[in-house]
């Protein structure tokens, strides 16, 4: 009696496939809702830094600034967009209708400890760029000793 064994040869698909049964085996569970937490979303964002800020970049076409949400919390920049119109019309006959309404969000977490109260926002151009200061490193305390 023949007995055959397929093999996957190991290429990237493996490996993809390898982390996934990894992250999903009990003893890595508390490692999900962290990893979770950094990004969500599929708002496309460009994140950058220079030597004294951070910046985000989302692509919003299309949305008014007061369509627009974005905070940073404990590191976590948010920013959320949602079009909602209700204007009814008559006069055409649609076969497909997409651009009315939508939504989009995106929560990343920044590469370093920012001043979240000296945050930057302009929308031009369709393009979302907030500008977030990079908080001054606490300098060591010293401490006496009695």
């Amino acid at each position: 009696m023949n007995c055959m064994i397929r093999r996957q040869p190991v290429g990237l698909g493996s490996f993809d496939r390898l982390m996934g049964q990894l992250l999903e085996d009990p003893f890595f569970a508390e490692m999900r809702p962290a990893v979770a937490a950094i990004e969500e979303g599929t708002l496309p964002i460009d994140l950058s830094e220079d030597e004294k800020s951070v910046f985000v970049r989302a692509s919003l076409p299309g949305f008014q600034k007061d369509e627009i949400e974005a905070e940073v919390h404990d590191g976590v920049v948010s920013i959320k967009a949602a079009k909602v119109e209700e204007k009814e019309t008559t006069d055409e006959k649609f076969y497909r209708r997409e651009r009315r309404f939508g939504s989009v969000s995106r929560r990343v977490a920044l590469p370093t400890v920012v001043d979240e109260q000296k945050v930057g926002a302009e929308l031009k151009d369709g393009v979302l760029t907030l500008t977030l200061p990079k908080a001054k490193p606490d300098s060591p305390r010293k401490i006496s000793i009695n």
